[in-house]
């Protein structure tokens, strides 16, 4: 390539698996992605989902209060916390290994606890609709939320997870420490799990908000503020298509944004799975000129880079 990119990695929940042993596992596929795009001679910074893995923290804390007088439920946003922690150590480990395997000198890989505020008003809190947690059975999921008064929804002919609000992404808090370890040449992980989402309070305090915000477009405005060349979201397909699971499906190289947006508008795309991405990929496209947004296949991200495979968005 002619010149360094500067590449903001959104990894989705295929790169991380649903449970601890298979996140092992995953991070290490994910890890030599990640690791092709830096051999490349591109500047990297990852946001990932926490879906699993939000979920399972928050039915153990929900668990381990149940029923005891003397402990306190722990919020969401407490348990994104843990989630960005953990899934940072694993995905730090597996990218040192790998650089290591490579006979590279290891990039220094660190894990910022991420904070985003988001608006309270926001129409979201009224109509929550983000999955996280484990798939359920209807049963199961009748039984939780009888129990926890959670909202449970089908998803995507999957099965049933728990829902909660998705609000925008407003300000990253630690934008300026991020920034200082991206110029200073660091991998850097932040924005785990779409942030944790907070509310700015009288006295300058920040407050937890029961809602998780969506890792692309969390990734977006991340890649906005550190003024990234590319949005790259890496999922489980290879392409974005049009009449997706039916006899006519048409699987798209490249969208320009005035296209991709009508496309939303014609409802061809999930929410809470494609469509959150290609919108991100329309706001990051349409922020700056010569900005693009990539959506492709893990395994394949170098070939995604370039446009060998992926969907492309752009102007």
């Amino acid at each position: 390539m002619d010149k360094k990119k500067r590449i903001v990695v959104a990894l989705g929940g295929n790169a991380l698996g649903n449970n601890l042993s298979e996140q092992m596992k995953a991070v290490k596929i994910t890890a030599k992605a990640i690791v092709d795009l830096i051999e490349a001679g591109n500047e990297v910074a990852i946001v990932h989902g926490n879906g699993p893995q939000v979920g399972v923290i928050n039915n153990a804390m929900t668990e381990y209060a149940s029923g005891k007088a003397d402990r306190q439920p722990t919020p969401l946003s407490v348990c994104v916390a843990m989630s960005q922690a953990y899934i940072g150590y694993d995905l730090q480990n597996a990218l040192r290994e790998e650089f290591l395997n490579r006979g590279m000198a290891p990039h220094n890989s660190c894990t910022m606890i991420t904070q985003i505020i988001v608006d309270k008003n926001d129409p979201a809190f009224k109509d929550p609709t983000k999955p996280i947690g484990v798939f359920m059975s209807h049963d199961e999921a009748c039984k939780k939320a009888l129990e926890n008064g959670w909202e449970m929804r089908e998803d995507s002919g999957r099965g049933y997870r728990r829902v909660v609000a998705s609000p925008a992404p407003v300000e990253i808090v630690e934008i300026n420490a991020i920034k200082a370890m991206i110029n200073d040449g660091n991998l850097v992980i932040c924005c785990g799990g779409g942030g944790i989402p907070v509310i700015r309070c009288e006295n300058n305090h920040l407050a937890g908000a029961p809602a998780v915000i969506d890792k692309d477009l969390a990734a977006e405005l991340l890649a906005e503020s550190i003024d990234a060349d590319m949005l790259m979201i890496l999922t489980a397909v290879e392409k974005v298509a049009l009449n997706f699971g039916k006899p006519d499906v048409k699987y798209l190289s490249h969208m320009s944004t005035e296209e991709a947006q009508k496309y939303c508008e014609e409802g061809q795309f999930a929410p809470g799975s494609m469509l959150p991405k290609v919108k991100a990929g329309i706001k990051f496209a349409s922020s700056k000129s010569g900005r693009t947004a990539l959506i492709g296949l893990l395994k394949k991200a170098g070939d995604v880079l370039t446009a060998a495979t992926g969907t492309t968005i752009s102007l």
